[in-house]
């Protein structure tokens, strides 16, 4: 048996109820099969054995008192995995699907995810089982506030800065920063996604979209394609999603579609111009149903179906497809029905959500030579900005709209050279899930060779 077939079956045995995990670790330590000869010395020092186990994981109680002043009790979680090249760094979710096996992942994934970007940061993720859906302002409010009362004493700008993730936007962020400042009695970069007026970055909330569709773009790029007149598929309707469609819409694309948990809708004449700015608010600000889009113009809206299933199941065709939604969303039967219907060789799968593709959907997109970005390198705008963040907070100073995604625009280019860069030098040439796995990898390998057995 291979070392890293020995690896990931040791991961299966340690932890056999936790299959996201299971999935991420499969994933990236296949694809570093081909560095293992031609690194003896990360062998030795045991380098692929130690990046797949956390450097802590942290779990505590989180007592909050709902509007019907009932004590409620959830679940708090942060996995500070590696920090090999700089502090951890990952967002906070609060979703009920929260646990161990979901945030390891996300975790793992995050460690070359940040690797990529070339900012110092290193892995992490966290978030807890409480759903803020159906909440009130004062209930989101004092749960923020009990899970930052355990959480601040695993946290510091230069130790962990955590960040928002699906349930936890601008809302959420300020009022766990507010805590924390409260507790510490210091004004410090402890998290990012704040808002501009105490310490946040301009195209914060726009970076994983847009750099989702930056990444794409320069995928496309490759077979002298660009989004101009492509019918573009984006799933969900959230911050990821709304930011992914204004982009496709600057650079000539049509999107045709988004979703949440109960609804899809579909507008083959492009969501675009007053019908994104409805979208904008009835997410953002009103907390609506993505089915109200749908009543409000007239298109066709798939109740309980996500947009891979209408094309799967429809026949919807589209050029480009951005999963901007959460984990496993795209099946081996969507994939097969995005190869049929239009994405062979005409356009791409640019992943805004992190780990939408399931293995069976990503082996399809392969073999039909589909340009697939994984998320680990298509979706690096978010924490790329995040990073940009921290150092303007650390500057203690701010930067133009037109600095900062000036700098977004050159790190998604970066990450797309050195994932093919990587692909070629180790034999996988034009497969960006190896290059991505393998430029992430070799950075954070060569700072714990580095450090000695630590």
């Amino acid at each position: 048996m291979s070392l890293v077939k020995e690896i990931i079956a040791k991961v299966k045995q340690r932890d056999p109820q936790e299959n996201e995990f299971h999935q991420a670790v499969t994933e990236v330590m296949e694809s570093l099969e081909p560095t293992v000869d031609k690194h003896p010395e990360f062998v030795k020092a045991a380098i692929y054995e130690r990046i797949v186990e956390p450097d802590r994981t942290v779990v505590f109680r989180v007592p909050w008192v709902d509007d019907k002043n009932k004590v409620q009790i959830n679940r708090g979680f942060r996995i500070q995995f590696n920090n090999a090249i700089g502090p951890y760094k990952g967002g906070l979710r609060f979703h009920p699907s929260v646990n161990l096996s979901i945030l390891k992942f996300l975790g793992f994934e995050q460690i070359f995810k940040n690797s990529l970007t070339t900012l110092p940061m290193g892995g992490g993720k966290g978030g807890s089982d409480f759903d803020p859906k159906g909440k009130s302002d004062d209930e989101v409010m004092r749960f923020c506030h009990a899970f930052m009362r355990e959480l601040y004493r695993h946290i510091g700008p230069d130790t962990d800065v955590p960040a928002g993730d699906i349930g936890v936007g601008g809302r959420e962020i300020g009022y766990m920063f507010g805590y924390y400042k409260k507790i510490v009695n210091e004004h410090t970069g402890v998290l990012t996604g704040k808002g501009l007026d105490y310490g946040g970055s301009l195209i914060r909330p726009e970076a994983t979209g847009y750099g989702a569709v930056y990444f794409a773009a320069e995928m496309m790029a490759t077979r002298g394609l660009d989004f101009k007149g492509k019918a573009v598929a984006i799933s969900g309707s959230g911050n990821v999603a709304q930011y992914a469609m204004e982009k496709v819409n600057q650079l000539g694309g049509r999107v045709v579609s988004l979703c949440d948990s109960g609804a899809t809708i579909v507008d083959e004449e492009g969501i675009c111009g007053d019908k994104c700015d409805f979208i904008m608010e009835l997410k953002n600000v009103k907390r609506g149903r993505i089915n109200e889009y749908a009543d409000k113009y007239g298109s066709v809206c798939y109740i309980g179906d996500s947009i891979w299933d209408v094309i799967r199941d429809e026949g919807l065709k589209v050029d480009v497809a951005l999963p901007c939604a959460t984990q496993n969303e795209i099946e081996g039967s969507h994939a097969e029905a995005l190869v049929k219907n239009g994405c062979f060789c005409v356009a791409c799968v640019a992943e805004g959500s992190n780990m939408p593709s399931n293995p069976d959907a990503v082996r399809i997109f392969q073999e039909n030579n589909v340009l697939f970005g994984p998320g680990k390198a298509a979706n690096a705008g978010g924490v790329s900005v995040s990073g940009l963040e921290m150092s303007q907070n650390s500057l203690m100073m701010s930067w133009t709209r037109e600095e900062v995604d000036a700098l977004l625009l050159k790190i998604m280019k970066g990450i797309h050279k050195a994932s093919l860069e990587a692909s070629e030098a180790y034999g996988k040439k034009g497969d960006y899930v190896a290059g991505a796995n393998i430029a992430g990898f070799m950075k954070v390998a060569r700072a714990m060779l580095a450090y000695g057995i630590v």
